[in-house]
């Protein structure tokens, strides 16, 4: 590797649904993170790999900033203060089309502790007037000197050029720590049971997202067929009955999207099989909330 390739990671954090999802799927160029309208559906910490000719950047996409009440908001919690160790940037996303309030707060409180190059990044400026935008970033550097503020669109992508540009100028000369080739350090077991997970988030309502949990049974790679086998663990039987719907058309709904997208990603046929079971109160389960961390399954399954 020639001299001048820059490679480091950045850590993106902020309240829940400000896009930070969207933000390193749009960076990357593939899909990493899962997305929904819904606050927490981040639960693990993501590696999002942005290779450029000169550097690469290791995105790291975190669950929403928020108190934890439950044993899963516990896992989230300790995901995000893992993946800000070591990083070499910290950004703070926050959503210009909101007020302020107090989760965006105690994301800025946790940017003040860091002691490496911090970026303010303003989202969603494509759905607020240009005279809101000003205000909001002098309120913010009132508070905390910012190596950089950048208002973007991670929806439309206005400002993500210069955010490359800026990301690459503080990450240190290095060579890179992931192949060229390779977007993620996921495993596509842990890729089937997200994608799983959103489209069953998508097909709900009410309380029965939050209450979703998915965990792939097994994965069988055949030369021109993937078969995956996994289980939607709700909380309830009511969930259970509307995750399944009247003669199982939402399920069969559910599958058929997942199906069609694990498709795309991965290049070959897939045959989805799902199963709905109820775990009561699974999300103070410290055990099976463990299983959901992608880290933990791969441990499991090498000790099989």
């Amino acid at each position: 590797m020639t001299s001048g390739f820059r490679a480091g990671f950045v850590a993106i954090i902020g309240r829940p649904n400000v896009g930070k999802s969207t933000l390193v799927n749009r960076l990357v160029g593939h899909k990493v993170a899962i997305v929904s309208p819904r606050p927490q559906t981040t639960r693990n910490r993501i590696l999002g790999i942005v290779n450029r000719e000169r550097a690469q950047i290791v995105l790291i996409d975190t669950p929403g900033l928020h108190r934890p009440e439950s044993a899963l908001g516990r896992l989230m919690m300790q995901e995000l203060n893992q993946a800000l160790e070591g990083v070499d940037v910290l950004a703070l996303l926050v959503d210009a089309s909101e007020e302020t309030g107090a989760g965006d707060r105690f994301a800025l409180d946790r940017v003040k502790q860091f002691h490496g190059a911090t970026f303010l990044l303003p989202n969603k400026i494509d759905a607020i007037p240009k005279e809101r935008l000003l205000p909001l970033i002098d309120a913010y550097r009132r508070e905390h000197e910012f190596t950089e503020v950048i208002p973007i669109s991670a929806r439309t992508g206005d400002g993500l050029p210069l955010l490359v540009e800026k990301f690459t100028e503080n990450l240190p000369e290095s060579e890179p720590h992931f192949p060229a080739d390779q977007f993620t350090d996921q495993p596509e077991r842990f890729l089937a049971a997200e994608f799983v997970r959103e489209k069953a988030i998508a097909a709900t309502r009410q309380e029965v997202p939050y209450a979703i949990a998915v965990l792939v049974d097994s994965f069988e790679e055949g030369e021109k067929l993937v078969r995956i086998c996994a289980t939607i663990y709700v909380e309830r039987e009511g969930q259970k009955g509307i995750l399944i719907g009247k003669g199982g058309e939402t399920i069969k709904k559910i599958g058929t999207a997942a199906r069609l997208e694990l498709e795309q990603m991965l290049g070959v046929k897939i045959f989805l099989e799902l199963h709905v079971k109820v775990q009561p109160n699974w999300r103070d389960n410290s055990a099976l909330v463990r299983l959901l961390d992608w880290r933990a399954q791969m441990e499991r399954l090498s000790g099989e």
